[in-house]
C-alpha cells in the first residue's frame, strides 16, 4: 500500500518555500508549503537555494496482547533488541519487531456479563462493600437479580480469567462492549 508524500523546501534560515506566493514564508499565516511533486520541489531547492524536506505520517501502532508488549518492553533494555525478540517468539517476530520499531498499543482485555444458569434475568455479580456479603458469601460472585443502575457495571464485568478462576465457564456469557458502558 503506497502513500503519497509530501515534500518542503527549507532554507538555511529555517525558512520554507510558500509554493502558493513563490517565495520564502515571511508571514505570519501559512500558505501552502508543501507539494506532492518532487520534482517541483527539486526545481525550487535547485533555483532558490535549500533542501528539500520529506514529510511522511507517523506508522499506525500494532495492537499487542499483555504478554507480546512485555517481550517488547524488554527488548528496549536489551543489549541485542532484535535478537531478544526473535528468541523470545514464535510466529509472532514480524509483528513483534514492527511493534519496537514503530510503536504499540496493548488490547484491552475483553469483558462479560455472565448469566446465571435456569434464571432469567439474573447475573454473576463480583463481591464488593456495596453487596454486604463478603467473608459470608466466600469473596466469590453471586447471583444478583439484573443490574441495579445505582452499582457500578464494573461488579457485573469479568475477564476470561476471572471466569475461570470462579469455575462460571459453564455459564452463558456476553462480551460487553464498549457502546454498553
Amino acid at each position: 500500500m503506497s502513500k503519497e508524500k509530501l515534500y518542503m523546501v527549507k532554507n538555511d534560515d529555517g525558512k520554507y518555500w510558500d509554493f502558493d506566493s513563490a517565495g520564502f514564508w515571511r508571514r505570519e499565516l501559512p500558505g501552502c508549503f508543501a507539494t506532492t511533486s518532487k520534482g517541483r520541489a527539486e526545481i525550487v531547492a535547485h533555483d532558490k537555494g535549500g533542501h528539500i524536506v520529506t514529510l511522511i505520517e507517523e506508522p499506525e501502532k500494532v495492537v499487542l496482547t499483555k504478554e507480546q508488549a512485555e517481550i517488547v518492553e524488554e527488548a528496549h533494555i536489551d543489549v541485542y533488541p532484535a535478537t531478544y525478540i526473535v528468541c523470545n517468539t514464535g510466529d509472532d517476530e514480524e509483528l513483534l519487531m514492527n511493534a519496537y520499531v514503530n510503536g504499540y498499543t496493548v488490547e484491552s482485555e475483553k469483558k462479560y456479563n455472565v448469566k446465571v444458569p435456569y434464571a432469567e434475568g439474573w447475573h454473576f455479580q463480583k463481591y464488593s462493600s456495596e453487596s454486604k456479603l463478603g467473608a459470608r458469601n466466600n469473596w466469590r460472585p453471586f447471583p444478583a437479580k439484573d443490574i441495579d443502575v445505582n452499582m457500578s457495571k464494573e461488579l457485573f464485568q469479568f475477564t476470561e480469567s476471572e471466569i475461570e478462576y470462579y469455575d462460571l465457564q459453564d455459564c452463558e456469557k456476553k462480551e460487553v462492549t464498549d457502546d454498553e458502558d
